[in-house]
């Protein structure tokens, strides 16, 4: 099994309405992506309640394998709920491991 964590930091000069907005929406695309990507075997998005750390969304999956990992990255439906931050994103930083 894959696990694939994402981390993903907002711009700073967004608003705090404006983050959470972008947030939720992100968390509510990437969250329905199951019952369109048969590869996802687990999704969560969290968004960070502790205005003292540096990340704003923590995305965490499971996949068979890293194949499954790239089919579920390249699908048309990720690529779009992707695109809802992609304007306001900082940074991202991601890491894939196998158990």
């Amino acid at each position: 099994m894959i696990k694939h964590i994402v981390l993903f930091k907002l711009k700073a000069e967004l608003s705090t309405d404006a983050k959470k907005v972008l947030m939720n929406n992100f968390k509510e695309a990437i969250e329905a992506l199951p019952a369109k990507i048969s590869v996802i075997r687990k999704v969560e998005v969290g968004l960070n309640i502790n205005p003292n750390e540096t990340w704003d969304i923590a995305l965490y999956s499971e996949f068979d394998s890293l194949e499954d990992v790239k089919i579920y990255a390249t699908h048309p439906d990720h690529i779009a709920a992707a695109t809802i931050i992609a304007d306001a994103k900082e940074s991202r930083s991601c890491v894939d491991y196998e158990v």
